[in-house]
């Protein structure tokens, strides 16, 4: 009863190395013009536990065709698959790896190229394929870091904007590194953090989630590569740490209101004159009134004889 279930385990573990290996094909793109040779470079073919590695092409409408393979350990080439161009790709063995080759590319070989090789008997294993543009002119991006408009930083998170434009051909592989102050410049690993890329015609965005450190302010920087090359955005980012802001400082205690100006001498002086005029001026109105008061009550009195 335990054999179907470790059986099942035994599976699931094999998908899931499945999904983790990968043969290297470090150039995403290259371009050339009719005429000119080109050659497509496979590594870490020592994980393939056959004797050979498999070539295919894939045109953007079209399906797998196998071109060839080659042994690992005798170089010898086999071409019996009937792929209508067979006669223009060689192949050839090198340190940990091989290389598909094309002497005279033309507008036809136009197509991305996969290399693949058994990994155990259940499964086969590829590269991340690298696209043959002929007769384009190579344009480089323009990169620029903006930081995106998002609320992850409430989260303790932060967000990164990173736009290549204006080049030709049109795909592109993001990159980040970061420095804190005063410290070196370190790649920032893929599983740092969450991407998304974007692309539309002439440019292609990415954004990163980052965690914002508890301790340290970070820069972070964009790269770009494109044909072989890697262009280094113009501008970075700054993610300020968790640490909490700095108390303000104690608000000063309020002023104390502005003392009134002590008069000077000659004011003093002027007052008292002042108020002595106004004090003699109500005694003589009174002593005017009483007078007239007085007068009044003891005006000329007439005395009437009346006869008989």
């Amino acid at each position: 009863m335990l054999f179907l279930p470790a059986a099942a385990l035994c599976c699931l573990c094999s998908a899931l190395v499945a999904m983790a290996a990968e043969l290297i094909q470090d150039d995403l793109t290259l371009t050339r013009r009719a005429g000119e040779n080109v050659s497509f470079s496979c590594g870490e073919t020592d994980q393939c536990e056959s004797n050979y590695v498999y070539w295919y092409q894939k045109k953007d409408t079209e399906t797998f065709i196998r071109i060839l393979r080659i042994g690992r350990t005798k170089g010898t080439i086999k071409k019996t698959y009937n792929h209508s161009q067979e006669d223009d790709f060689s192949a050839v063995n090198k340190q940990n790896g091989c290389e598909l080759e094309i002497q005279r590319v033309n507008i036809s070989h136009s197509a991305t190229y996969y290399c693949s090789c058994f990994k155990g008997k259940l499964y086969w294993i590829f590269g991340s394929g690298t696209k043959l543009y002929v007769d384009e002119q190579v344009v480089k991006p323009v990169v620029s870091v903006y930081p995106a408009a998002s609320r992850a930083h409430l989260e303790g998170k932060s967000s990164l904007l990173c736009l290549a434009s204006a080049m030709s051909p049109p795909v592109v592989q993001f990159s980040w590194k970061r420095q804190k102050k005063n410290g070196t410049l370190e790649d920032l690993q893929p599983a740092e953090g969450e991407q998304l890329e974007l692309r539309e015609p002439g440019r292609t965005v990415a954004i990163r989630v980052v965690d914002r450190d508890a301790l340290y302010t970070y820069k972070y920087r964009c790269y770009v590569k494109h044909e072989g090359e890697t262009v280094e955005a113009q501008t970075e980012q700054e993610v300020a740490s968790l640490l909490p802001p700095s108390p303000a400082p104690p608000a000063a205690p309020p002023a104390d209101p502005p003392a009134a100006p002590v008069p000077s001498q000659y004011q003093v002086k002027l007052l008292c004159v002042l108020y002595t005029v106004l004090i003699v001026k109500s005694l003589v109105y009174c002593c005017g009134l009483s007078l007239l008061m007085i007068l009044r009550n003891k005006g000329p009195s007439t005395n009437c004889t009346h006869a008989d």
